[in-house]
C-alpha cells in the first residue's frame, strides 16, 4: 500500500446539498433557497468558528491577550 491514495467522490455536505437542489426543483420541498445551500453555509459556519477559536486560544497561549 503506497501513500499516494486519493479519495475521490462526494462528500456529506455534497451529497446533502445536491439531494436538497434535487427535491426543490422537483417540487418536493418548498424551502427557501437558503435553506437548501443550508449545509453548505453552515459548514463555511463551523470552519470560521473553529479556526477563531483556535486563533484566540493559541494568542491566549503566547499570552498576547
Amino acid at each position: 500500500m503506497n501513500g499516494n491514495a486519493q479519495k475521490s467522490g462526494m462528500g456529506f455536505i455534497s451529497t446533502l446539498t445536491l439531494i436538497f437542489v434535487v427535491l426543490k426543483l422537483l417540487g418536493l420541498i418548498e424551502w427557501s433557497w437558503i435553506g437548501v445551500f443550508s449545509p453548505v453555509w453552515l459548514s463555511a459556519l463551523l470552519l470560521g468558528l473553529a479556526f477563531a477559536v483556535i486563533l484566540v486560544a493559541g494568542r491566549i497561549k503566547k499570552g498576547k491577550w
